[in-house]
């Protein structure tokens, strides 16, 4: 269970570099076991996972006016997704733990999400024989907003369309922290001149236009849980190569939207609305020991089962509608951004960029 947990606020850490040790958090969740562990960490977790999924949502354009064939936008821009109040707490009556985990207070049975305070909760780990095998306190809450930065290239193309590309390489922030990545590509269609030609803008004094987007966030976490001290393989099937273990996570979003802008001078305000959709793949990867029981009853030493894999999170995290108003700025070859949308989480974005 506290493992579930670890691996949340592992993926925080991407972004966050939060003063966590993941290499503790994720040794301590482990010992839930996988099944506990992947609903503990899913509840903690569920927050950032919809904040990656808004915040991957975000940005894509700021005008319905589309860029003739061979002008450019090169774009910096950063997104905060704010995260509600009722998603900074879960209850672990709810989330369908098994009988070996319980709340060591009975009393105490809300614990913080990662958007949550610094309230702390705990759990006790029972063998199947309702030995106590150890308490351990969840994390509590480490953010209120979820960052997410985009780079991004547009090109304009023919037909009154252009294309978006939106790349990070592999970067690495430390062995505590992990690596990210991401790519996504998106296409802009501006409607109003396929009814009017040229003369659009005169019938209607404004740019209406139609984008769609995808992208993905990959990140990569090598840790190291090893078996607790004196504990023994179970038995001879247990393996005990513990070599490549990582946490591996994948983040899909799309976006398709319905803007409308009017230029003013150096000014374009823009109104639009959305659907977008954002899909989470997250899991512990490789060996882990997991210490289930007794193995010596005489000398009383632990014994541990190894698990591959012991945590997959699969879910569809977002499927929503969202209103966004914003501007952009144009400075000579200079561009300056905001926005704001709204939907179950709220975000703002801004940024700047320069182009022709």
């Amino acid at each position: 269970m506290n493992k579930s947990v670890r691996t949340v606020v592992i993926c925080c850490m991407l972004l966050l570099c939060t003063k966590i040790q993941a290499q503790d958090f994720v040794s301590a969740l482990v010992k839930s076991g996988p099944a506990d562990a992947t609903k503990l960490a899913n509840a903690y977790l569920e927050p950032l996972f919809k904040g990656f999924g808004y915040g991957l949502n975000s940005g894509w354009n700021n005008t319905a006016k589309t860029k003739s064939l061979l002008g450019f936008d090169l774009r910096v821009s950063a997104s905060a997704v704010f995260i509600p109040a009722a998603d900074k707490t879960f209850d672990l009556t709810k989330i369908g733990l098994s009988g070996n985990v319980r709340p060591t207070d009975a009393g105490k049975t809300i614990a913080p999400t990662i958007g949550g305070g610094n309230s702390s909760t705990q759990i006790s780990v029972y063998d199947d024989n309702n030995r106590k095998l150890e308490t351990l306190t969840l994390p509590s809450g480490v953010l209120s907003v979820i960052p997410a930065p985009q780079v991004q290239l547009t090109a304009g193309l023919v037909y009154h369309t252009e294309a978006t590309l939106r790349y990070m390489p592999s970067i690495s922030f430390g062995g505590n922290v992990g690596s990210v990545s991401s790519i996504g590509f998106g296409l802009k269609h501006n409607i109003l001149q396929d009814f009017a030609g040229k003369t659009a803008g005169k019938i209607i004094p404004l740019d209406l236009a139609v984008s769609a987007g995808f992208t993905q966030l990959k990140y990569h976490l090598a840790v190291n849980v090893q078996p607790d001290q004196n504990a023994q393989p179970k038995d001879n099937q247990q393996s005990t190569d513990f070599s490549n273990q990582r946490i591996e996570g994948k983040f899909n979003g799309f976006n398709a939207e319905l803007i409308v802008s009017k230029k003013l001078l150096f000014f374009t305000p823009f109104a639009s609305v959305g659907y977008l959709t954002s899909n989470t793949n997250v899991g512990l990867k490789g060996n882990f020991p997991i210490t289930t029981g007794i193995n010596n009853i005489i000398q009383q030493q632990p014994a541990y089962t190894t698990f591959a894999n012991p945590i997959s999170i699969k879910e569809r995290s977002v499927n929503a509608v969202k209103a966004s108003l914003g501007f952009q700025l144009n400075l000579a070859f200079f561009r300056f951004y905001a926005a704001y949308s709204a939907s179950q989480y709220q975000s703002v974005n801004a940024g700047i960029g320069f182009g022709l």
